[in-house]
């Protein structure tokens, strides 16, 4: 009897509140990331602990390329990190991440993201992640209100 429910195929239940589908046609910025071997596993795949640090690469070059973020001026903290894992990637793959920007508030924003692989010129899903956004100013140690500048760029950008 325990085979049997362990064994069994269950149908597994999507979160109803996401606003994150598979669609990419919702994210106006994508960019190509490199793997590197270091980026892998023993089993040939890529580690787990890796897809946060894409996902900040994606994150730094959305900022610098599509928002202009004044580094100086302003910085920003990572308040919460999650990561849906659909399909692994592998030693070849050519991997792509889109960012966009789906929540603006007072003193964070959230960042949601989708890493896809290319294969045969169609892109496959193999994960989905989002970020909590937290501007920051690490004199006063405490959050801070977003910049107007970054504020409007992101609304500019996203069209929000």
């Amino acid at each position: 009897m325990i085979f049997k429910t362990f064994w069994r195929k269950k149908e597994k239940l999507e979160d109803k509140k996401a606003v994150m589908g598979a669609k990419t046609d919702i994210f106006k910025y994508r960019t190509d990331l490199e793997m590197r071997f270091t980026d892998l596993d023993m089993m040939g795949h890529v580690n787990n602990a890796m897809y946060f640090t894409y996902m900040e690469i994606g994150r730094t070059k959305y900022w610098t390329q599509a928002i202009q973020w004044d580094w100086k001026k302003t910085g920003v903290v990572i308040g919460q990190a999650s990561i849906t894992y659909l399909k692994p990637l592998h030693l070849g793959d050519k991997i792509s991440i889109y960012v966009r920007t789906s929540r603006i508030g007072n003193t964070s924003f959230d960042l949601e993201y989708m890493m896809v692989k290319t294969v045969n010129g169609e892109e496959i899903l193999c994960s989905k992640g989002k970020t909590v956004c937290v501007v920051y100013d690490y004199e006063t140690k405490s959050p801070v209100k977003i910049p107007d500048r970054e504020r409007n760029k992101m609304i500019e950008f996203e069209q929000l």
